[in-house]
Order: C-alpha cells, then sequence, then structure tokens
C-alpha cells in the first residue's frame, strides 16, 4: 500500500542554518574540552582511542552543568571503568559475527535481516554492543552493495529488513534514497525499519528530503528511536519525532537499563510519559548486552524485575516496555519476565 506523499506545509522544520553535517562535525571528541564546557574537572575520564567520545554539541546541552553524575553524561563519557576485564563480557556480546551471511547483512531471526549500513554515529553511548564490531570489513560498502540486494531478493521469507550501524541515518539522503530503492524492488520486502538514535542526538538531520523520502516510501516505514532518559527530550527532538510521524512512520522506541541512568521506578515512567506525549511508544526496555568495558553499567535480573513490575503497576500496559534480553544464538529476544507471568 503506498503512503500519500506528505505536503512540505506539514513539518514545522529547524532553522535552515542548522546543517546536521555542520553540527556532526563540531561535535564534542574530546573529554577535556567536554567537562570544561560543563564546568568540570577531568579527573575522571580517561582517554579512549579504540572507541573514541563523540557527543553533538545539542545533546550537551541537556547535561546538567557541574554535575559529574549527570545520566546523560554518564552515558557518553569515557571511564576508568572501561579498563576492567569482567567474566562474561566480550566484544561481540549476542554473537553478531556468526550470522553474517553477506558483507553488511546480518540474519539472525526468521522473517528478517538486518543491514549494517554504515559503522558512523552521531554519539558514542559507553555501553554500545557493536563498540568493537568489525565495520571495515563488515558493513555495507558500495562494492558489496548488489551482492547483498541478491541475497536478500533470494529469500522469499525475508518481509522485514532492519536498517543499523552505526547509525543509518548519518548516510547521506541521496544515499538513503538509493538503498530504499533498491529495497523496494525486492516485492517480499513489506517493511523497512530504522533503528537510530539520532532523532535523539542530533534533530537537526530530519530534514525535509528525509521525510519526504520516508513519506513517499511504498513500504511500511518504522523508526525505532533510543531514548534512555526523559531528559534527552527537548523541543528540537520534539519537532524531529513530531515530523517523523507526519511523513507515516511508525515511530517506536528502545532503552538499555543502565545503572545510574535509568534504573529507577520514577525515572523509567517519567521517560515512558514523556515518548508518549512526542507520539513515541516505548518498546523494549533492553537488559545490558555483556559488551567488554560496559559492566559498570549492568543491573540484575532480579532488580529489573522489580523496577518494571512497579513502573507496570503505576502506568497503562501501552506505556510499559517489554524488559528482554539478547541470547547469542536464540530465534528471538528472550523476555526477562515479570512476577506472575
Amino acid at each position: 500500500m503506498t503512503k500519500p506523499a506528505t505536503k512540505r506545509s506539514d513539518h514545522h522544520v529547524l532553522p535552515a542554518d542548522l546543517n546536521w553535517r555542520t553540527s556532526l562535525s563540531h561535535a564534542f571528541k574530546h573529554s577535556r574540552e567536554l567537562l570544561t564546557t560543563l564546568g568540570l574537572a577531568d579527573d575522571h575520564s580517561i582517554p579512549m582511542e579504540t572507541f573514541p567520545l563523540r557527543v553533538p554539541r545539542g545533546f550537551a546541552e541537556r547535561i546538567q552543568p557541574g554535575c559529574p553524575d549527570d545520566p546523560l553524561l554518564r552515558q557518553v563519557l569515557p571511564c576508568t571503568d572501561e579498563l576492567h576485564t569482567v567474566d562474561g563480557y566480550s566484544t561481540d556480546p549476542v554473537g553478531e559475527l556468526d550470522h553474517v551471511v553477506a558483507p553488511g547483512v546480518l540474519q539472525k531471526y526468521p522473517g528478517r535481516a538486518l543491514l549494517i549500513v554504515t559503522g558512523a554515529c552521531a554519539i558514542h553511548c559507553r555501553y554500545c554492543f557493536r563498540r568493537d564490531y568489525p565495520y571495515a570489513g563488515g558493513s555495507l560498502s558500495g562494492r558489496d552493495f548488489q551482492a547483498a540486494m541478491a541475497v536478500l531478493a533470494a529469500d522469499p521469507t525475508i518481509e522485514e529488513i532492519i536498517l543499523s550501524g552505526g547509525d543509518p541515518l548519518t548516510l547521506t539522503n541521496d544515499k538513503l534514497a538509493l538503498l530504499f530503492n533498491a529495497l523496494v524492488q525486492i516485492k517480499h520486502i513489506k517493511r523497512i525499519r530504522i533503528h537510530t538514535r539520532i532523532p535523539v542526538a542530533l534533530p537537526e538531520r530530519i530534514d525535509l528530503q528525509l521525510l519526504e523520502l520516508i513519506s513517499s516510501c511504498p513500504r511500511s516505514v518504522i523508526v525505532v528511536i533510543h531514548c534512555n532518559h526523559a531528559r534527552e527530550i527537548d523541543d528540537a527532538v520534539t519537532v524531529a519525532a513530531n515530523n517523523l510521524t507526519k511523513a507515516g512512520s511508525v515511530m517506536l522506541n528502545q532503552s538499555v537499563l543502565l545503572r545510574g541512568v535509568n534504573d529507577s521506578v520514577d525515572t523509567l515512567i517519567d521517560l515512558s510519559e514523556r515518548l508518549f506525549e512526542i507520539g513515541v511508544l516505548p518498546y523494549y526496555l533492553h537488559q545490558l548486552d555483556p559488551v567488554s568495558g560496559a559492566a559498570h553499567f549492568n543491573v540484575t535480573d532480579s532488580r529489573a524485575v522489580k523496577i518494571i513490575d512497579a513502573v507496570a503497576n503505576r502506568l497503562p500496559g501501552y506505556l510499559v516496555p517489554r524488559l528482554v534480553r539478547e541470547i547469542p544464538g536464540e530465534s528471538a529476544k528472550i523476555f526477562v519476565h515479570r512476577a506472575g507471568e
């Protein structure tokens, strides 16, 4: 079913001078500069050469100055805890490298395939499960593009494509249009899902050309954003989310349960309610993937279940995200069950 094109006048776009590529190039890349801007001493961060800091300035403006324990800062600032070796934590925590069926193509679950279209992100989250992913040989490059499309076309059971990375919305609109056009040519693909943190981290990226690409797509488009805390949502994020909805996207959110960030009942309730206000439905609350360097973010299953039980007691069911964990080799995400389920 073809969706009607969205008129330009439907969108309340951000000012034209907020060019997203300029914003991305001006992102913080050094801990000292970020901490100085926030009025904090550079005494608890470390340089991370293999997984460098990247924080867009718009996101940094939502961090509370002078607060070293700010939940937004904790997500992006390198710390000495990342240097600890912890049993059970690895560079491939969900076993993705065992499911590469072609360069840039992962197929772990029936009925859908995931495309690693880029290794670039607008923001580097310290708990990222792909912080050590071999993007140089494992993402979808120009020479492998046709081969990847041939793999997808040859499997009629694949009805949904997930665009991932890195962040797929770091691609230019022209490259995204080429990708969309190629996927639309494969008749058995019914849905295109975009997994992205950009509407939160770099909302000016949601420009008119991108919105028109989505609104004119003859397949259903689902945009799954990644937001962990209500304070990540400001006016610019609200505009971006509203415009994506007007363009015809189904809007969902997935979060990661992180110690010191959102591991409280009130914080998760505030997040669900704030998401719903901007037209985004809470979808998944992930238990931390055990990636090397992120053990300090872990919340035990028993505590996670108590938290989500309390959230469920105070919110309607549609605002309660499903608490899940990804386990290598399983055919789907595993639900971390609440009491009585």
